[in-house]
């Protein structure tokens, strides 16, 4: 069958008593997510002392994580509640470039916070030269025309497959690995695109941050004074409880898919949590540092100073 023609039934939770509560509990995750989200933006939009380029990749993580739980939540939770799991092939395909397009954006934007905690610890004196709001906004744009790129190359070698046999999508949502599985012509090409995106999208971003915090852990180490170490690692804090909630549990369903069999409503409840729960808690974690910032703007150079006096 042709895309023209063709629609895919998304298979959910299969004969799993009760799953209706499940795409309930969903729904409220993302009502949370939607507004402490917005909360976030609309305190950095109002707060003038957080009108700086840290808080321009906040903003953007913020925006990520509704537009991503927008896309995949309300038309899926929809779709299950009333038992029309039907949909169309040009809609499958929208609705799959939307989701991987704003994921790909919430690991770009961890990268870009890490690079502005290291700029700050490492080279406190030339902070405010380097991490400029014109630096921070070029880096998010150009963030988002890679992820534009990536997302687009997976969906359009999508849209070429045949289907012949099934049309059932063993998932949650229009999911890449799932649907290609499904072509009878050759999907090659997907396998191939698929490791590349894990590459980029997830291996990638995490092993600089990792190389990042390790530049930060010697530049730490200058500090002889234990408050004043810790003083300074607060500034990181809730950057690293970010990254280990958005990272840890993408890669290891990934890691568990290639090395053992899990039962496909296991893995739908797991990767459906993995892509759901980071985004309702990123706004919890950074409104504490919020109102912080805004009763005070932080002060690289003062790592610096730490640094001087403990030398």
């Amino acid at each position: 069958m042709t895309g023209c023609t063709l629609s895919l039934s998304i298979n959910g939770l299969n004969n799993m008593p009760h799953a209706k509560y499940y795409y309930m509990f969903l729904c409220f995750v993302y009502a949370v997510t939607l507004l402490g989200n917005s909360f976030i933006m609309g305190t950095i939009y109002l707060a003038r002392a957080l009108h700086t380029a840290k808080y321009i990749a906040v903003f953007n993580l913020a925006l990520s994580d509704v537009l991503g739980s927008s896309a995949i939540i309300p038309k899926y939770a929809e779709m299950f509640l009333r038992e029309n799991q039907y949909i169309s092939y040009k809609d499958c395909l929208t609705s799959m470039f939307f989701v991987f397009l704003f994921m790909t954006m919430q690991s770009y934007t961890l990268l870009a916070l890490c690079f502005d905690r290291v700029i700050a610890i490492c080279f406190p004196l030339r902070y405010h030269a380097i991490v400029t709001k014109t630096t921070m906004t070029l880096i998010i744009g150009v963030m988002w025309l890679i992820s534009a790129f990536l997302v687009t190359v997976r969906v359009a070698l999508i849209a070429r497959l045949s289907f012949c046999k099934s049309t059932t999508v063993y998932s949650y949502f229009c999911d890449h690995g799932p649907i290609f599985r499904l072509a009878c012509n050759d999907n090659s090409p997907n396998y191939m695109m698929a490791y590349v995106n894990v590459a980029i999208v997830l291996c990638l971003p995490l092993m600089l941050i990792a190389v990042s915090y390790v530049c930060i852990g010697v530049a730490l180490c200058k500090i002889s004074h234990g408050a004043e170490r810790i003083k300074a690692m607060k500034t990181c804090t809730s950057h690293i409880i970010l990254v280990a909630m958005f990272y840890l549990p993408i890669i290891s369903v990934y890691i568990s898919a290639l090395t053992t069999y899990i039962d496909p409503n296991t893995r739908i409840i797991n990767s459906a949590l993995t892509q759901t729960i980071p985004p309702m808690l990123n706004p919890i974690i950074y409104t504490l540092k919020t109102e912080e910032s805004i009763k005070e703007k932080e002060k690289p150079s003062d790592t610096f100073l730490l640094m001087i006096k403990s030398a």
